[in-house]
């Protein structure tokens, strides 16, 4: 079905081209995964784009009321499965706020429709999307979501304990580049790590401190040593970079900088620890920004912390960084009128000053060229200098119905080379057995 551009309130179950008044009530709900406290503008900016509509109606002389039901779960697997069971139930959210990594196995499944079917994406607001989310919110050729936010994980030194190894306040400056570059590789961050904790600067295994659990961000290492994800539609398995990346964290446990034990440490010790410069190095996302300057304390983000793509793992790899936008899908309700409205309030929420709100606010990136001319966006360093410097490098993870088997397969092996279950070539060998049970002609493996 091809609706008209920015389809109107009149598409929620009354004529296009009545002249007469009318009156309807609506109520549409949303459900946003991953969402904390400062997250909130995942489903605000639908209650606003709601009034909206409520105020375009009034002047035209139109009684319109939507009622907006909003559900924010912190977490992600109640969220997921509250999702899916409502679906089965026939209660499902009007719109759900989720991971781009939901599209594939939703969209196969009959979840969710295409977005591109309700909204007119060479109109304004959505046509200043950046090109590179709308890709990102497609699958098989059809875009399915319309990007809620944009986010980065870059790679965070402690600039007090790089001073404190040699680094003058310019080659702090300058490391941005030089890992850009490939001047400053993942050798380099073990080096740096045994240097700092030599100094005496932070405890052993406090060195280089990772994320704690499983997450996108450990694709990036298997990119930093030249990894494919997919290619031509299919996943693939380079054996040498998965290799070359369980061994880099089987060095840091081995050098000393990362505890064996690391996997599960509690996250609220993490930020704590990273934030108050109790760890050298570390990785994590753009929106731990908001975290570390609000509950953690951390008064001078900038004067503390320098921030680079992911260093790449040497000649073969190159700098990089991983994009996980969460996106507004709208689910299949089998009635084409509540579809339009809901796909009418995303595109409304979508707007540069809308989503800004959530950008600043959560730390996160904004999804449109022309955030970066909103006062409240341009005026934000953090933003501004977190989108120059890593969304031109960010890539993303596929929207691949395959893909959530070769990441618990992935994670599984990297784990147990890190706590010295298995050696690398063992764990190599078994993920590659493993693979090619689970998936068949559905990975290549090289």
């Amino acid at each position: 079905m091809t609706l008209p551009k920015r389809v109107c309130t009149a598409a929620a179950g009354l004529a296009m081209g009545a002249t007469a008044a009318f009156a309807a009530d609506y109520t549409i709900t949303v459900w946003s995964g991953g969402s904390g406290p400062n997250d909130h503008y995942r489903i605000d900016a639908i209650s606003m784009a709601a009034e909206f509509l409520e105020h375009e109606a009034a002047i035209r002389g139109d009684e319109l009321n939507i009622t907006i039901e909003g559900k924010p779960y912190d977490g992600w697997e109640e969220f997921k499965q509250g999702v899916t069971l409502s679906a089965e139930s026939g209660t499902a959210p009007n719109i759900v706020v989720t991971s781009h990594t939901d599209i594939a196995p939703w969209a196969q499944a009959g979840l969710i429709v295409a977005a591109e079917d309700y909204v007119d994406l060479d109109s304004w607001p959505l046509n200043d999307l950046y090109g590179n989310l709308i890709d990102i919110a497609s699958f098989n050729g059809i875009v399915y979501g319309i990007p809620q936010d944009a986010e980065s994980r870059p790679f965070f030194f402690w600039k007090d304990h790089m001073r404190g190894i040699g680094y003058s306040d310019a080659d702090i400056e300058a490391l941005p580049g030089k890992v850009e570059a490939g001047e400053y590789t993942l050798q380099n961050v073990l080096e740096d790590a045994r240097k700092i904790q030599d100094a005496g600067l932070v405890e052993a295994g406090y060195g280089f401190y990772p994320r704690v659990s499983n997450g996108p961000d450990y694709w990036q290492f298997y990119l930093s040593f030249g990894g494919t994800i997919e290619e031509d539609g299919k996943l693939v398995f380079d054996k040498s970079a998965m290799s070359d990346f369980y061994q880099f964290f089987v060095d840091a446990v081995e050098a000393g900088v990362t505890r064996k034990n690391h996997i599960g440490t509690p996250w609220d010790q993490w930020y704590g620890e990273v934030a108050s410069g109790k760890a050298g190095l570390w990785h994590g996302g753009t929106w731990h920004y908001a975290r570390y300057t609000g509950r953690e304390g951390l008064d001078d983000f900038f004067g503390n912390i320098q921030f680079t793509l992911i260093p790449a793992g040497g000649d073969g790899g190159r700098a990089n960084t991983i994009t996980h936008p969460l996106m507004y899908l709208i689910t299949d309700q089998g009635d084409e009128d509540l579809e339009a409205l809901a796909a009418e309030l995303v595109t409304i929420a979508s707007e540069p000053r809308i989503n800004t709100l959530h950008a600043i606010k959560s730390a996160h990136l904004g999804i449109a060229r022309s955030q970066s001319s909103v006062p409240l966006y341009a005026d934000d360093r953090w933003a501004s200098e977190a989108t120059d410097r890593l969304l031109p490098h960010a890539t993303a993870q596929p929207n691949n119905v395959n893909f959530g088997q070769y990441v618990g397969i992935m994670w599984s092996g990297l784990e147990a080379a890190w706590t010295g279950q298995k050696t690398v070539a063992d764990a190599i060998a078994d993920a590659e057995t493993e693979l090619r049970a689970t998936l068949g002609d559905n990975i290549v493996i090289r």
